[in-house]
């Protein structure tokens, strides 16, 4: 049994890219991709090279790539000094200014995501939805068509792929080294209905077992819980700092403080002896997909 699972690894790192070439072609087609071609032109026009354009500004080269390939936005701050560098009449900052709204993401969320994108090591506890890098798509959509007020369906659509693009990270050269603890209630809950409950299972059972991955459950009917605050991130960036990062119903919060970060860290710490282990895990998947 848990051979055909490990043959079947590949569908946790590859399938969305696999299945869904046209949904990647419409991403590469955004105003972000737009707007990161303008500074690839007005860089070349500059001749300059992107090793040479990050290191005026004390950015890694790779930062200024990515923004170029539309993967990482360009923030305002950033673009006024691209233009005043590169004579570009401010050009670049406008771009970024009348950007669709649709493109525009909270500063919060997006600083995370940049630090999520290059994280040498993820710890996720969730207690109400899987955690997004373990979404399948349709999952994903059911999550976003729960919202309140309801967003239009080109909303959903762009929220959805702007949510599966996060699960690159996970398809590195070096991934991240991650773990998951994840309240069994989220397993049980058929948001979505049946079959995108049984979909997303199967996708999770999948990932348990890559490598580098940790999957574990907290069970339900336990007299102790140290998660009740509810769910958070830490995460461990390349140049070794510890940050954390938590969600609410309206807002959300990267946390640096070492102060906070610890409290948070030895929280996940409790978490990880209360849950299942990945083996006993791994056992419940299969048990609530039916196969004994």
């Amino acid at each position: 049994m848990y051979g055909r699972w490990r043959r079947n690894v590949r569908g946790c790192l590859g399938s969305w890219s696999d299945m869904h070439p046209r949904r990647r072609h419409r991403k590469n087609a955004t105003a972000m991709r737009m707007v990161g071609r303008q500074l690839a032109r007005f860089r070349e026009a500059a001749s300059l090279t992107q090793r040479e354009l990050a290191a005026e500004f004390n950015l890694g080269e790779e930062t200024v790539a990515s923004i170029e390939q539309g993967r990482r936005p360009l923030k305002p701050d950033l673009a006024q000094r691209f233009d005043d560098r590169l004579d570009t009449k401010g050009a670049l900052s406008v771009a970024v200014e009348h950007m669709p709204e649709v493109d525009l993401i909270p500063a919060w969320a997006e600083e995370y995501m940049d630090l999520e994108r290059e994280a040498l090591a993820l710890s996720w506890y969730e207690n109400q939805v899987l955690p997004g890098l373990l979404q399948t798509e349709r999952y994903a959509r059911a999550v976003f068509r729960t919202d309140v007020p309801a967003l239009s369906e080109d909303e959903v659509d762009r929220l959805i792929a702007a949510r599966l693009a996060r699960q690159e990270v996970l398809r590195r050269a070096q991934p991240p080294t991650i773990s998951f603890v994840v309240s069994e209630a989220v397993l049980i809950d058929r948001l979505g209905g049946d079959s995108v409950r049984h979909e997303a299972l199967q996708h999770v059972r999948m990932c348990a077992e890559v490598p580098g991955f940790t999957i574990q459950v907290m069970p339900l009917g336990r007299e102790s819980h140290a998660g009740l605050s509810g769910p958070f991130i830490l995460l461990e960036t390349p140049d070794h700092q510890h940050l954390a990062y938590a969600e609410g119903q309206r807002g959300s919060q990267l946390i640096s403080s070492p102060d906070e970060v610890s409290i948070l860290g030895r929280k996940y710490a409790m978490l990880r002896t209360q849950a299942l282990n990945a083996e006993e895990t791994r056992g419940l998947l299969d048990r609530l997909l039916g196969d004994r």
